[in-house]
């Protein structure tokens, strides 16, 4: 691994002491040796924290244990129009980046304790970091040593004596590598955001906020296969608001959006967590009750139609009440093998609610359709249905 040398520096002043790392311009580097100190982990209030006015060109941190070479490169950095801070040790460098990550790291390879290498391998490997660039300073032109730090994430190297113009283009090379980066990273950002919005905006009724048609037949396919793979009741529910026609045609478009939308919170309400509700079309509505066997579902139909009939829908100018139809159907049945059958069933004894007077749950019991008898249902039935399980023994009572 290579040894320490100086820093060189055209321009930069001296130390004043007999082994200052800034030699000549005709002479090479003097060497130090790597100072034998334990350097104890700082704790944060520890960490150096340079007061720096923002900068435009960007942030980099000197990481170095001999205190002049940072001093000439930072005089140089500031000179470039660079903000600067430093560190002497490996764990200084690894708690200053946590808290405050710079824009860069200009990293010595030898130092006590930690590290260069190590340094680097920690901090490219902590994800929750963004990304910073990382330039290695080695005074060995080592092939060795330059992949051993590239593998450990170094993303540049620089060896000692340092050409500043060398390393001025290689600072600007990487500080336009990140901002490239961070470019990338937001506009990945934004694609994520649109991307999430558009899959939304495809499963979502517009108006209501629930799940629309499209999206409700693709759960409902997942649903029904889930509930023949765990033999697990499975149950759907129709409802169609009754006389909706009319509430356009005399209170105008607005208002029968707005009596829309408060009969998708009232469903929304009444449903758990687990389940789906969602417009199937005009005033229809779905729901998916998954772990639910055809007797409750019955009974949770029948206690939102009674909470719709109880409802008065207010919209701007005025307020109307009305009553909806339900048409439910469970698997498993004998007549019923896909979720297309199951949805053809529930619509159908949807169908036959709206035929046979409105404002009732009819329900799907093979070759004919039974309507719910209210009398079997008092207050008590609702808030606690006792009804028979699914033959798996573990659905879900409502």
């Amino acid at each position: 691994m290579s040894g320490h040398a100086g820093v060189l520096s055209d321009d930069a002043p001296t130390s004043g002491t007999p082994d200052a790392a800034v030699p000549t311009s005709d002479r090479g580097t003097t060497e130090r040796p790597v100072a034998d100190r334990a350097v104890p982990t700082p704790t944060s209030s520890e960490v150096p924290r340079e007061a720096q006015e923002p900068s435009t060109q960007g942030h980099i941190l000197v990481v170095d244990d001999h205190e002049d070479n940072i001093e000439v490169l930072k005089v140089r950095l500031e000179s470039w129009g660079y903000g600067t801070a430093s560190c002497s040790n490996g764990a200084e460098a690894l708690a200053y980046v946590e808290q405050s990550p710079p824009d860069l790291i200009l990293l010595d390879v030898m130092m006590p304790e930690i590290s260069g290498i190590e340094v680097a391998r920690r901090i490219k490997g902590n994800t929750a970091l963004p990304f910073i660039p990382i330039i290695m300073q080695t005074a060995l032109d080592s092939t060795e040593d330059k992949v051993e730090g590239l593998e450990a994430g170094a993303d540049d190297y620089i060896t000692k004596p340092i050409d500043f113009a060398e390393l001025k283009a290689r600072l600007r090379s990487m500080l336009r590598i990140k901002r490239l980066q961070e470019a990338l990273e937001e506009r990945e950002k934004e694609l994520l955001e649109v991307n999430e919005r558009l899959r939304f905006m495809s499963q979502t009724d517009g108006l209501t906020g629930l799940d629309n048609r499209r999206h409700l037949n693709e759960r409902i396919d997942e649903m029904f296969q889930h509930a023949q793979r765990l033999n697990e009741a499975f149950s759907l529910v129709m409802c169609d608001l009754d006389k909706f026609k009319s509430v356009n045609d005399t209170y105008g478009h607005q208002a029968g959006d707005e009596v829309l939308k408060q009969l998708a919170r009232i469903l929304k309400e009444e449903a758990r967590e687990i389940d789906r509700v969602g417009r199937y079309g005009g005033e229809e509505f779905m729901l998916l009750l998954p772990g639910t066997v055809l007797d409750a579902a019955v009974t949770f139909a029948e206690r939102v139609r009674k909470r719709i009939e109880a409802h008065t829908f207010t919209f701007d100018g005025g307020s109307l009440q009305r009553t909806a139809s339900f048409g439910v159907s469970g698997w498993p049945h004998p007549t019923i093998s896909d979720s297309d059958g199951l949805v053809r069933t529930a619509d159908d004894a949807l169908y036959v609610a709206k035929e046979t007077g409105r404002n009732r749950v009819i329900r799907y019991d093979g070759d004919e359709f039974n309507a719910h008898q209210p009398t079997q249902h008092g207050a008590d039935a609702d808030s606690s249905p006792d009804f028979a399980a699914a033959d798996s023994g573990d659905s879900t009572q409502r």
